[in-house]
């Protein structure tokens, strides 16, 4: 397969399985950066903190780990905090920064659409730390209006938590113009960009944000490696305290292997932006779109914007098709819904819902999310399989 940049040979871990569709759920490792880990799993074991020789490999490494982690997002080596999930990154960002605020009743502004590890860390604050929260509606895009944030403000308003893309949609909100409308009234912005971080180009200057969250394995880095960003000057309360490890904010013998992996990932990430990867994928997934349109001629509807998305994302509904049915009756990819299962019982998406599409064409959604491994081949394979299935319902 030829990608832009050079050839990327198969991934053994996708070989003989169906088309993978589900790159916004997770992705594989991507082999490159396997090996720049394993000599910190075989060999270089030495902690990091200590003053021997063994030391000093896992110390440069890590050191070289963030400095790649920054690289990616326009920031400072000292910036960059490792943590072991995007939901520890964001529950530093949140919980961090309303604690150091010193105010008894602190406010907190996020959006509908988040990721449940936002919104279910406000509630967290709101139960433990008598914080107030303000959850601000979408559009049918699934965008916060400016003009909404300007209005929820309030004298003990803290932090704005609002995403760069939306893990179901791609959706991508206005973050420079609402980071700009958060210091304006004095307030920190977060900004989970777990699903937007080496899709597109991020700078965090530009961006104006003051904590950003990167997670590994949304970039081919095993599962367990992420960061946050946390822009100088920033006072934060440490997730986990201890030792004085990552600037005093997340304690603990750092797993130099996990950083060496995140690190890697992002270098080769930067590589792919600067190389044209997002034009090529969203090429492929327009083609997707195009073929179940053709296929379907009128049952086929896009949720979620058109053009401000991400590259690789594609979420559609299919008219008189459930998801989980399609999907189902489909072995030929594996991809998701945007229903969840509970007790077998399908539930529309709380995204879709909070845009204002009604319960049939939730509950038809699919979403189909593509990556560094997907092929023109994948796509017809996967667009001609999903055709038959949606023709027999």
């Amino acid at each position: 397969m030829t990608r832009p940049g050079g050839d990327l040979p198969p991934h053994p871990g996708l070989a003989e399985g169906p088309v993978y569709l589900d790159y916004n759920a997770t992705t594989p490792v991507d082999p490159r950066v396997a090996e720049a880990m394993m000599p910190y799993l075989a060999c270089f074991f030495g902690n990091p903190s200590s003053n021997h020789p063994y030391a000093a490999t896992p110390r440069w490494a890590l050191a070289e780990a963030r400095a790649q982690v920054a690289g990616l997002i326009g920031a400072r080596p000292g910036e960059i905090v490792f943590t072991g999930s995007g939901s520890e990154a964001d529950l530093l960002a949140l919980r961090g920064a309303l604690l150091a605020s010193g105010r008894p009743h602190p406010h907190v502004i996020t959006q509908a659409t988040e990721h449940p590890a936002v919104l279910q860390t406000c509630r967290a604050l709101e139960r433990l730390h008598g914080a107030r929260v303000t959850v601000l509606p979408v559009d049918g895009d699934g965008l916060v209006a400016p003009a909404a944030l300007a209005a929820a403000f309030s004298e003990d308003t803290v932090l704005v938590s609002v995403m760069a893309a939306n893990n179901e949609t791609g959706a991508l909100q206005p973050v420079t113009e609402l980071a700009a409308l958060a210091h304006e009234r004095g307030a920190l912005f977060h900004c989970d960009a777990a699903q937007a971080v080496g899709k597109i180009p991020l700078d965090v200057g530009e961006l104006g944000v003051d904590l950003l969250t990167i997670v590994g394995h949304k970039m081919y880095a095993p599962k367990g490696a992420a960061a946050l960003y946390v822009r100088d000057g920033v006072r934060l309360e440490p997730v986990v305290y201890g030792g004085g490890q990552e600037r005093g904010l997340r304690a603990g013998t750092e797993n130099v292997a996990l950083a060496v992996a995140l690190g890697t990932a992002a270098r080769l990430a930067a590589e792919e932006l600067a190389s044209g990867a997002p034009a090529r994928v969203a090429a492929l997934r327009d083609d997707l779109h195009q073929r179940l349109a053709v296929g379907l001629p009128g049952r086929v509807h896009l949720n979620g914007p058109e053009k401000n998305r991400l590259p690789n994302t594609l979420n559609v509904s299919v008219d008189g098709a459930l998801g989980h049915d399609l999907l189902a009756a489909v072995g030929e990819i594996a991809a998701s819904t945007s229903s969840a299962c509970h007790s077998g019982t399908h539930t529309p998406s709380p995204v879709l819902t909070a845009m204002g599409l009604d319960a049939a064409r939730a509950l038809g959604a699919l979403r189909l999310s593509l990556g560094r491994w997907s092929t023109a081949e994948d796509i017809e394979t996967a667009a001609a399989a999903l055709i038959r299935a949606a023709g027999a319902q």
